[in-house]
């Protein structure tokens, strides 16, 4: 179970012993919110904020291993581009197109097309779960969310820091939390470790979906207390 800050930190805020409580992220990227609704909402960042190793790495790749790799696939598909020529001039005949690919990446298409938010909410930016969406990161720059709950609320808990450990946080605040009339969370026991998600659905039929549960322990009581 959550260590002894985490729990300390947590019945402190709440002023009660939390029923059930699990670290969350939301597990897919943010889609793009239309242009006027951003604004609207003050523009707020849609990305977690990354360490710069990270970004010295990206650096790395695109500037290093990209180049490598194109001119790696550069020589290849001159070699098959010189093949294939050799062996349409023994035929007499030109290389069929391949109707497979152009398929797949039809397909591809359509998929991305039939679920625009990737299934990280319901969709209407203009209801609870996307206007919490909205400020998801104006909260805090780190992608970690503490969702508590009590007899009576559903709480949901940031730390100011980009980075923090689960099991020791203790500087955690709560930024936004729910009545059981406004919110109830929809979650399934016995999940895939490391697969588990769960939902946080509004009163108003949104949703928004997390995942990337810390603490398995945790994550199994929150499971096992949401679908009991």
């Amino acid at each position: 179970m959550a260590k002894g800050k985490v729990q300390r930190r947590a019945r402190k805020i709440l002023g009660e012993e939390p029923v059930a409580l699990v670290w969350c992220e939301i597990h897919k990227p943010i889609p793009a919110p239309p242009r006027d609704v951003h604004r609207a909402a003050g523009k707020g960042r849609l990305k977690s904020r990354h360490h710069w190793l990270l970004y010295a790495g990206a650096v790395v790749f695109f500037f290093v291993v990209v180049p490598m790799i194109l001119m790696g696939n550069l020589g290849r598909r001159l070699d098959q581009r010189l093949s294939g020529r050799s062996r349409d001039g023994q035929t007499g005949q030109p290389c069929p197109p391949d109707t497979r690919r152009s398929g797949r990446g039809r397909s591809r298409e359509r998929d991305r097309g039939q679920d625009p938010t990737n299934g990280v909410f319901d969709g209407d930016w203009n209801l609870t779960a996307g206007q919490l969406l909205l400020r998801w990161y104006g909260y805090s720059p780190s992608p970690k969310r503490l969702v508590m709950l009590t007899r009576d609320r559903i709480c949901v808990a940031a730390s100011p820091r980009r980075r923090l450990s689960p099991t020791k946080a203790d500087d955690f605040r709560t930024v936004t939390e729910f009545t059981l009339d406004q919110a109830r969370i929809e979650g399934e026991a016995g999940q895939p470790r490391g697969y588990a998600t769960f939902r946080l659905a509004f009163a108003d039929g949104s949703w928004l979906e997390m995942g990337r549960l810390g603490e398995p322990e945790d994550a199994d009581h929150f499971l096992r207390t949401v679908s009991g």
